[in-house]
Order: C-alpha cells, then structure tokens, then sequence
C-alpha cells in the first residue's frame, strides 16, 4: 500500500544528469565523495556533514543543509553506501535521503551516482534520482511545472561546474562569482532596453521621443505610431537577451544601442544637456555589455551535460 501512494506522488519523470570528464576517477571520486568538497560545487546544499559510524562496513549517515533565502534553510538527512567496484571498473554510490521540515516540497527520496571510465581517458559521471512530493495535489503540480525542472538544471549546472573545477582549475565559488556577474550584467542590459521602450516610447512619447521622430521627417504622421512600434521593438529585445545571451546578440544590441543614441544626439543635440542623456545611458549600457561578454567566457552551463542515459540515444536511433 505504501508503495503505491509513493508512486501516485511521483508523478514526475526521475532526473537524469550524465557528463564527461577529462579527470581520473580517484579525484572525481574524492571531490563527490568527501562532504566538504561536495557542498563547494553542488548547487543543491549548503552544508553536508558525515555522522560517525559503529563499523566501516555500516551505511554512511549524513545532515544536509540548503539555504533557500530569506534567511530560511531545509534541513535532512540521508544514508549512502558505495558497493564493491564492478570488474569494469564502474563505481556507484547509493543514497536514500529525506525531511521532514514544513517548507520542504520533498518529502523523502533516493538515486545513485555512477563513475563509468571512458576507453579514451577520463569518466562518465551520471546520476539519476527521484523523490516523494508533499502538500497532495498542488504540491505535485508545483513540483511539475516549476521545482523538478529547476532541480533538475541544478543539477546539471553543478555537473559541469564540477567539470570545470576538475578539468580546468577554475574553482566552484569562481565559477558561481561569474554566474552572478554574468546574470547581473544582462539584467541590467535588458531592463534598460525595457525602460526606454516602455517609459518614453509607449507610455510617454511626448517626454522627447514626438519631437525627435518629428524632426527625423519619415512618418508624415505617423509618429506615435512609430514610437509605439519601436518601443514594442526594445521590449521584445530585453526579453530576447534574457534567453539568448550568445556573443553575437550581444554585440548586435551594443551596435544598435549605440546607433540609436547616435541618431538621438544627432536629431536633437540639446538632449546633451539632460541629466541621463543618451551619452551617459550608452555608456553605462555598454559597460555592461562589456562585463556580460567578458563574464561569459567559461561559464559553467547546464546544456553541457546529457538528460537522458547514452543507451537511450543509441536504442532509439537503432529504431529509426
């Protein structure tokens, strides 16, 4: 009976995250294995800390501890164990962890790692865990919809930040430092690109914007249809940056950015003199493109890494 209610609460696919790394399997193992590494890379817990054991042969206890903000933490625990080393050489580390805290959506759960090395040099390193939801119905549409897909990236991002501490020397709080530089500098990008098509272009094109398309001379008219076009254009591209952060979209805003604060200065020189004139906007604006494009650069990334195991891939082409 238990049985069956844990399976109508896990009502989601099990997360699958699978990376290569360039590492040997000892220092894979070691940085996974030993709690203190392993809250450096892994975006899922804060502080994991081993309990004592009675024997060498008992299962591994352990706490864990994940920051949710706001000064509030989930706290746990789980139960790992390392069988025997298959004659492949294939490792794998079982663990069953669970909470009972009031504002965990997971109520208990388990999964594995597994440490496969590669012919060529270095190790698959795969894992594939699933869990029990709480709070009934919503608690598994909440799971569905937003927790599973956000744990699941998790995961992944700290895969291949674990790659990069191993593979390239870079470490976990250098690669997290980046992330949020990174993410901070195209937020501000793309609420400024927001801020100019929505405040003086679609709610008010008097403030300066009438005048400038009037002086331009294109529209016979149409100016405020002109000026809500092109704020709609600007709001549409501070989205698009959120989700496209590629090199090239960020040079190509930079170049229009600056293209229309030419033809701003141009039309109408006497903005010049206004407190956030369409110079100083540039150049803040171009700054931080500068840091978003310099911050990218070896960036841990989720799409690294594979969401579904190799067998899968290579069973469904031998069907097609």
């Amino acid at each position: 009976m238990r049985r069956s209610k844990d399976k109508r609460r896990r009502a989601g696919r099990p997360i699958y995250v699978e990376i290569d790394v360039e590492s040997d399997i000892e220092a894979l193992w070691r940085q996974t294995q030993q709690p203190k590494l392993h809250q450096r890379w892994d975006l899922r817990f804060s502080e994991i800390d081993y309990l004592p054991k009675a024997s060498p042969e008992d299962d591994q206890s352990f706490l864990y501890r994940t920051r949710i903000g706001f000064g509030l933490s989930i706290r746990g625990t789980g139960r790992s164990r390392a069988p025997a080393n298959a004659p492949s050489g294939v490792r794998t580390s079982v663990l069953a962890f669970g909470t009972t805290h009031p504002l965990s959506l997971i109520g208990h759960g388990g999964g594995y790692w597994r440490y496969t090395p590669l012919p060529g040099g270095g190790v698959r390193f795969a894992t594939r865990f699933d869990y029990a939801t709480r709070f009934g119905l919503p608690g598994r549409w909440l799971d569905k919809l937003l927790f599973r897909p956000l744990f699941g990236w998790a995961t992944a991002w700290s895969f291949d930040a674990l790659r990069l501490w191993l593979d390239r020397g870079v470490p976990p709080e250098a690669s997290l430092l980046r992330a949020k530089l990174h993410m901070l500098a195209v937020g501000v990008l793309s609420v400024c690109w927001a801020y100019e098509g929505l405040v003086p272009k679609l709610l008010y094109p008097e403030s300066g914007e009438m005048d400038m398309l009037l002086a331009l001379g294109w529209f016979n008219g149409l100016e405020r249809i002109a000026a809500g076009a092109l704020g709609v254009c600007e709001l549409l591209l501070a989205a698009w940056l959120l989700f496209r952060r590629r090199p090239a979209a960020l040079k190509a805003q930079a170049a229009l950015m600056f293209a229309l604060s030419a033809a701003a200065i141009a039309i109408a020189p006497d903005c010049l003199r206004a407190p956030f004139n369409p110079a100083v906007l540039t150049l803040a604006m171009l700054g931080a493109t500068a840091t978003a494009l310099w911050t990218r650069e070896g960036l841990p990334s989720a799409k690294r890494c594979r969401r579904r195991p190799m067998l899968v891939h290579m069973q469904s082409n031998e069907e097609a």
